[in-house]
């Protein structure tokens, strides 16, 4: 057997060397979380970001995210990118700012195992919703002392506990994912029509540039709906701007409800709405307007006991570099689309 009782307190140099050596590999790790956090201001493709982050540091299973739907938001509510978690859909999933719960976490800036926060929190429904989802351990999302956010984090495919080093990574991921949040929201405020939750036309006239550049470049098809709302002025004269205010919100929830996450439905003006369909041809852009179409003429809204219909019109165009030169031509085509559907009766789908 080997003696290295001869040798001190040198044989401690090696140890110290591989933790220095760590503590600067898990350095390097988190500038680059940062980078790709950093890298983005879309709030879906940074919440999967953040959750992937998670999950391949730790080698986990299922991990999830509750933030605040809105900057006055009373409840911190679950994102629906979560990831492996079996959730009910029937029920809300919802932690009060003001919680007990919360409270408690806020004494502590450190990651919870959820049979401690079961220990010593009352019984209430914050804690109820993270009793039911069962994650494995809790990361407070802080910023400024306050939590603004939480990152629940399920089983690991090793089946190992958190080690006190783990956890502390944890918490640098969660402090710079804090940062990212705070970024991406006030960008989303900045380019969110407040009333209807669809992108402002600036947002929009920019997207189409990136979108229509992006489809010449890799030959691939790129469509556009134009929408309107049948007679709105009278519908407003009528019925008074309150209900016409309804009306726009309804439409905008059942456009956005009839695209893809990737598409990019935006407040064009007014009762004008716009959609960006990339990689879609025309052929399935029709079964995407005529499905939005449909929905908003079936939808019944209620106003002050009154029972309220509305249609839309909606103008079609696919890109086409041999007559679109720029972004514009494909937006006038559209238009003339809807100009089209309206001539004609109005509640249909037209495409140029």
């Amino acid at each position: 057997m080997d003696d290295f009782s001869g040798l001190g307190p040198d044989i401690k140099i090696p140890i110290e060397i591989e933790q220095y050596e760590r503590k600067i590999y898990d350095l390097k790790q988190l500038i680059e979380i940062s980078k790709g956090l950093n890298s983005t201001l879309d709030y879906n493709t940074l919440i999967d970001s953040i959750l992937l982050t998670c999950m391949g540091q730790m080698q986990l299973i299922q991990a999830g995210i509750f933030l605040k739907k809105s900057l006055d938001a009373e409840n911190f509510s679950l994102h629906r990118n979560y990831k492996g978690f079996d959730v009910d859909h029937s029920r809300d999933h919802e932690i009060n700012k003001d919680s007990p719960l919360i409270r408690f976490m806020e004494e502590k800036h450190k990651c919870y195992y959820l049979p401690d926060l079961l220990d010593s929190c009352p019984p209430d429904l914050s804690i109820e919703t993270l009793k039911i989802l069962d994650p494995a351990l809790i990361v407070p999302l802080t910023s400024k002392g306050e939590i603004n956010g939480l990152i629940i984090l399920g089983g690991r495919i090793n089946e190992k506990e958190f080690s006190e080093t783990e956890k502390e990574y944890l918490l640098n991921i969660a402090s710079l994912a804090s940062i990212a949040i705070h970024n991406a929201s006030l960008y989303e405020m900045a380019t969110t029509d407040m009333m209807t939750g669809l992108k402002i036309h600036h947002y929009f006239q920019t997207i189409i540039i990136e979108e229509f550049d992006r489809a010449v470049k890799y030959n691939r098809p790129l469509s556009l709906i134009m929408a309107d709302i049948d007679k709105f002025k009278e519908f407003n004269d009528t019925h008074g701007h309150v209900a016409g205010d309804i009306v726009i919100k309804n439409v905008a929830r059942l456009i956005k409800e009839g695209i893809r996450q990737i598409d990019i439905a935006s407040r064009y003006g007014g009762e004008e709405f716009a959609v960006i369909l990339p990689r879609t041809d025309i052929h399935e852009a029709l079964i995407v307007a005529e499905r939005i179409r449909t929905s908003i003429e079936n939808e019944s809204m209620h106003h002050q006991g009154k029972s309220l219909r509305v249609s839309i019109s909606i103008g079609l165009s696919q890109l086409d570099v041999t007559i679109d030169k720029d972004r514009k031509e494909l937006i006038e085509r559209a238009d003339k689309a809807l100009y089209i559907s309206k001539k004609n009766g109005r509640n249909r789908v037209s495409f140029l």
